[in-house]
């Protein structure tokens, strides 16, 4: 009989979130954040938080589809980035992990489908993105744009900056 773990004092709870970049080319697909309560008004890529037995590839997929309408198949997700964002002695819950997935293939036209979360969706060239994009998504976008992608990445993020 296998021993029962133990929750060793100070371990950190992540929370996971998939982020899905929809490519054509050197051109992403955005949308403009609004009624989230979160970095409202700023520019965004599909994404969502990963949910109980779900993988982030399936939460990737369930995202672009609420999100967007498109319907994705798992294997046409190419990573790009994780992305572990963190406050330096901040509370559990300010430690985020994001995987960050990128595709050039999908069905369907992407449109807005949540109009109370997202008041505008445009392709956008990686070397003409709009002002302002949530940080750490700029930041993956900026990687990408410049070809130093897939990577590993931490993010100290200020405390306002959380969720």
């Amino acid at each position: 009989m296998a021993p029962k773990s133990k929750r060793r004092s100070g371990a950190v709870h992540l929370v996971a979130a998939s982020y899905v970049l929809l490519r054509k080319g050197n051109t992403v697909l955005l949308q403009l954040r609004r009624g989230t309560g979160y970095l409202d008004g700023h520019w965004a890529l599909l994404a969502g938080h990963v949910e109980t037995g779900e993988s982030a590839h399936g939460a990737a997929v369930r995202e672009a589809r609420e999100e967007s309408g498109v319907r994705i198949e798992p294997p046409d997700l190419v990573p790009l980035a994780t992305l572990h964002r963190f406050q330096i002695d901040g509370p559990a819950v300010e430690q985020r992990c994001d995987f960050f997935f990128a595709t050039e293939v999908w069905e369907g036209d992407p449109t807005i489908r949540e109009p109370d979360r997202a008041g505008d969706m445009q392709w956008f060239g990686l070397d003409r993105l709009p002002e302002p994009v949530v940080p750490h998504e700029r930041a993956v976008l900026d990687l990408l744009r410049d070809g130093r992608l897939p990577a590993i990445l931490c993010w100290e993020q200020a405390e306002a900056d959380g969720s």
